[in-house]
């Protein structure tokens, strides 16, 4: 039985290990502490909003982080699902779904009219689950980063 909950920063010590994992999944270093600051941050600034999906023992097994963004196009506010992680032994339990659904259920509450999300080209896993939720593919626009130097 898997519950999704607002995480809040009592959460921390079941959250960090999560995003930790999430940032290892995408090939970074294990850094927990870096993990802890960065999350402790968006509590503090509340520009995140971040669910957590639990399993029938309480303990933490994914979570999805979101962030607003502002449409000059669409005249709205977004939500960038920005991260969503589920735990490798916790995976193909219902945990993504349930997490996918409380975000578009917290949006849709939340007067938000559109989620996007990125995921890396190979991610076919993550994309099938994304298609079978009704997220569309948008392929009229392209991605570019541009490194800073800070």
């Amino acid at each position: 039985m898997i519950t999704i909950v607002a995480a809040t920063s009592a959460d921390l010590d079941q959250l960090v290990p999560l995003v930790d994992g999430y940032r290892q999944f995408y090939r970074q270093p294990s850094d927990p502490e870096g993990a802890r600051r960065f999350m402790e941050a968006r509590f503090i600034q509340g520009d995140a909003h971040v669910l957590m999906a639990k399993d029938a023992h309480q303990q933490a097994v994914g979570f999805v982080q979101m962030f607003p963004v502002p449409s000059t196009t669409g005249l709205s506010r977004r939500w960038l699902l920005n991260d969503l992680y589920v735990s490798p032994d916790a995976r193909c339990e219902g945990a993504g779904s349930a997490l996918l659904e409380a975000a578009r259920a917290m949006a849709a509450e939340q007067g938000v009219p559109q989620l996007m999300l990125r995921t890396q080209v190979e991610n076919a896993r993550a994309k099938s689950r994304y298609h079978a939720h009704g997220w569309q593919h948008d392929t009229a626009f392209d991605t570019y980063l541009l490194a800073t130097g800070a």
